[in-house]
């Protein structure tokens, strides 16, 4: 094997992952962020179903959702953070601290495909403007959110301001606005 190619080892599957594993819903395992927290790859059908599972298992609260772009010819990400803040209250109870158990779930999206994923709003309430802001910057819909427009851009604006591949229009006219 030539010295400048280095093997680079498959992420270990974390509690969540093993978890995930033994009731039987796929996934993929990614590297850890910087501060250890276990990220897992999710196929968009799936996402509703896996984090229904989480939540039962404890992880009850939407920390953060929101969106990013990998760049040009990249793809997509919707992302959500979820922690178990029950485990908190239990804690609080014992004057024992310990970081609450987190993790966090991807959606890869194809910028070419369908750019369409399961809303989490059934799920946590938390997810309505956050889906609504990745939407109105990334473009990435989300099947099932009570009310599916733009949040903080005009309704009638052309593309998605934070994508990479993003255009700036060189003049906009307010219609109407009130």
């Amino acid at each position: 094997m030539p010295e400048d190619t280095a093997v680079v080892p498959a992420p270990q599957p974390g509690p969540v992952s093993q978890w995930l594993t033994g009731q039987g819903f796929e996934h993929e395992q990614l590297e850890p962020d910087h501060l250890g927290v276990e990220v897992l790859g999710i196929e968009a059908p799936f996402l509703p179903v896996i984090a229904a599972a989480l939540k039962a298992s404890g992880f009850d609260y939407l920390q953060v959702q929101g969106g990013y772009d990998e760049g040009p010819g990249g793809r997509l990400v919707s992302f959500y953070h979820l922690l178990k803040l029950g485990a908190l209250a239990e804690q609080s109870a014992t004057s024992t601290h310990h970081p609450p158990e987190e993790v966090r779930l991807k959606v890869f999206l194809s910028r070419d495909g369908d750019l369409t994923i399961p809303s989490l709003y059934p799920l946590y309430r938390g997810a309505d403007w956050p889906e609504r802001e990745t939407f109105d910057m990334f473009g990435i819909g989300f099947e099932g959110h009570p009310q599916p427009k733009r949040l903080l851009m005009p309704e009638d604006w052309k593309g998605f301001p934070l994508r990479k591949d993003y255009v700036q229009p060189d003049f906009y006219e307010m219609q109407d606005a009130y």
